[in-house]
């Protein structure tokens, strides 16, 4: 059968759809990458007015107090002293569903923080998995796709998601995740919270470190079985909705104890695992947890749509201290989010009560949609200028990232372990953990065909062989992978 080139949108033959142009391996990422600009910016347009992902979302407020002295680490005014408390957002998601979709589904929950600094808003856009299904972000509009309806039958489509997953075995830690207990929580309260991507942290001295965010819940992780959650669909699609809403306001504030995990700068030259990849994790034993603080949810909003539907995260939101890594998917979210929040809510987006800082904003930003304050009107309405304007301030420019390596498409999965990690995490299962894991997965597979079936199961061999084995029994099928 005759192949059909694939094109930009421009007509233009496409040579490589799977990895972005980078800088070396290990990034980081180049703009003249059209394409991957293209797919990203045409995927934040494909629907309106709710979001492309993590359409479906209950938000509150709360703070963030510090408990323990990080200040080697990073100059961030949030973490200046112990005790200091910074207000903050937190909006809770499902990823797949729209917005009339009901919680209690398999999926991963969206884990999302503005903090309303002193020196401006971080925003952290994270998961409650530390880990992500693609390390690619050309791969991420393709993905998502899988995840929404099929464009014929108008319904979620089980092949599109196993045969994307099989085609793409960096997407095994995930999906490991997604199959466990954990991939379907009883509540918002009851899940962690993860920036799954590295960022930088730097210090008063110019250095810096790697940094990896966790929040655990300090409610205990709890999760329903698939017949669980079948009974509370039926009964309440907004069942982590009412949970959250209702334990605020009877004054039952939820918890999580925030912590960080820390990289030597140079560290990441000789680690093991690829410091960037956000399909692996740091092994505790390797970057123990170091606490920060406690996180506290104490306060619901007042108008859902103003300051839920209307919030808006994004991780080019860093203050001085935080920044990014050459983590590619990092990278193209820095993005893609804020334009997708150009998009769907407008240009001036930044301006909204729930998303304005608490402090100060001088920009040379001009008209567009939703211009809706009335700036003052002088002569300094470009940079730079003579009439007093704001000015840059070098005092804030960060310390130069090493980076090295020729521009090319780089094949991320050449000489990259992606069973290892998946293996491990199997095997720190339970017999009955691991029996539901199988009973999950073939659940998920229904109507798939048997050659898809058989490519994923030889992941779950390549993983741990007692994977392939569960899963080939529960779906009824003689593991193809043992015979080989």
């Amino acid at each position: 059968m005759k192949k059909t080139q694939l094109t930009t949108s421009g007509g233009n033959p496409v040579a490589d759809n799977q990895n972005s142009i980078t800088a070396g391996p290990r990034g980081p990422l180049l703009m003249q990458d059209y394409q991957l600009l293209e797919k990203l910016a045409h995927q934040n347009r494909e629907r309106i007015p709710e979001r492309t992902v993590h359409a479906k979302g209950s938000a509150a407020y709360g703070t963030l107090a510090i408990t323990k002295d990080i200040t080697r680490y990073t100059k961030a005014g949030v973490f200046a002293q112990v005790g200091k408390k910074t207000g903050c957002l937190l909006r809770f998601s499902t990823v797949a569903g729209e917005r009339g979709a009901a919680e209690a589904e398999r999926d991963v929950r969206g884990f999302a923080l503005k903090f309303y600094t002193d020196e401006g808003n971080w925003d952290m856009v994270g998961n409650n998995t530390p880990v992500f299904f693609v390390r690619d972000p050309y791969k991420f509009p393709d993905f998502i796709h899988t995840q929404k309806r099929h464009p014929k039958s108008n319904l979620r489509s089980n092949t599109a998601m196993w045969d994307f997953w099989s085609l793409s075995p960096e997407s095994l830690h995930q999906v490991t995740i997604l199959m466990s207990d954990r991939g379907l929580p009883k509540g918002f309260r009851n899940v962690n919270g993860y920036g799954s991507h590295t960022y930088s942290f730097i210090n008063a001295k110019d250095e810096r470190y790697w940094v990896k965010f966790h929040f655990k819940t300090l409610q205990g992780i709890q999760f329903f079985t698939n017949e669980e959650a079948e009974a509370v669909v039926a009964k309440d699609r907004e069942s982590s909705q009412r949970d959250l809403f209702e334990a605020i306001e009877r004054g039952d504030f939820p918890k999580w104890r925030f912590s960080v995990q820390i990289m030597p700068e140079k560290d990441a030259e000789t680690y093991r695992w690829h410091p960037f990849d956000v399909t692996k994790v740091w092994p505790h034993k390797d970057y123990p947890l170091i606490e920060v603080g406690i996180l506290e949810l104490n306060r619901n909003p007042e108008n859902y749509f103003a300051e839920v539907e209307q919030s808006a995260f994004s991780p080019s939101n860093i203050v001085p201290g935080i920044s990014f890594s050459p983590d590619k998917m990092l990278q193209a979210r820095i993005f893609s989010y804020a334009d997708a929040h150009r998009y769907r809510v407008g240009t001036h987006y930044e301006m909204l009560p729930v998303n304005r800082p608490k402090v100060p904003v001088h920009t040379y930003n001009a008209d567009g949609p939703m211009r809706f304050d009335q700036p003052n009107v002088t002569d300094a309405y470009y940079e730079p200028n003579s009439f007093n304007g704001p000015m840059q301030d070098k005092r804030f420019a960060e310390p130069p990232l090493r980076i090295s390596g020729d521009a090319d498409r780089y094949d991320h999965n050449d000489g990259n372990d992606n069973y290892t990690q998946p293996g491990n995490l199997f095997r720190l299962m339970t017999p009955e953990q691991q029996q539901r894991l199988f009973k999950n997965v073939a659940a998920a597979m229904a109507g798939v065909p048997e050659e898809i079936v058989q490519r994923q199961l030889v992941h779950f061999h390549k993983a741990d062989p007692r994977y392939a084995d569960g899963v080939a029994r529960a779906v009824g099928l003689k593991n193809r992978a043992a015979i080989k």
